[in-house]
């Protein structure tokens, strides 16, 4: 079983010369795209063609967000700021800080996802499933501010923050089928749920 690559897209936070009246595309306009572009299809990665685009569109727009992160946790290296939470709402969107060293276990997410990196700087390294649970590694990519990248639910990545800053970034997921989420060991070539 394969992986699809992930693919990236790098924009820009900087003022856009706008044409008056200028209504700025707010996240409440995002989550609703969000809905519209999921009902309209079905194949992940037709969405996220799609998806990232507005995620670009609305980080143009949302200097906001720098107030809205939380440190990381110095004990557990990370820290996640929701901001949007409804019951039975289909997507997670969220900031997370990760402290500068810190690495995350190898793992899927299990739906597709967009990771769009405000500040610091982190290392995606990406594997794929050779048999059974054995995963080999494929690549890498680097993620620095006013970049983003897109993963479909079989993509299988682990992070590294690189420099001696914490990173932040805007992260948004579809819906998670937790019994296909998984932490994986290259070395027992094991994968556990995550």
């Amino acid at each position: 079983m394969g992986t699809l690559a992930p693919f990236a897209l790098k924009y820009e936070r900087r003022p856009i010369k706008r044409i008056a009246p200028y209504s700025p595309y707010r996240l409440y306009r995002l989550l609703t795209d969000l809905e519209d572009i999921v009902a309209e299809f079905g194949d992940d990665r037709d969405r996220l063609f799609r998806i990232v685009p507005r995620v670009r569109q609305f980080l143009t727009d949302a200097q906001w967000l720098e107030a809205f992160y939380v440190p990381p946790d110095p004990k557990k290296g990370w820290s996640v700021s929701k901001l949007y939470d409804e019951p039975d709402y289909p997507f997670t969107v969220q900031l997370v800080a990760w402290t500068p060293g810190a690495t995350s276990p190898i793992h899927n997410h299990a739906t597709w996802g967009v990771v769009a990196m405000l500040d610091g700087s982190e290392k995606n390294s990406f594997w794929r499933r050779t048999e059974g649970d054995a995963i080999e590694k494929v690549g890498d990519r680097l993620l620095e501010p006013g970049e983003a990248i897109a993963f479909t639910p079989d993509t299988i990545h682990c992070i590294e923050v690189l420099g001696n800053t914490p990173t932040v970034s805007f992260n948004l997921y579809g819906k998670t089928d937790y019994t296909k989420r998984f932490e994986f060991d290259a070395v027992a070539h094991t994968a556990k749920r995550f």
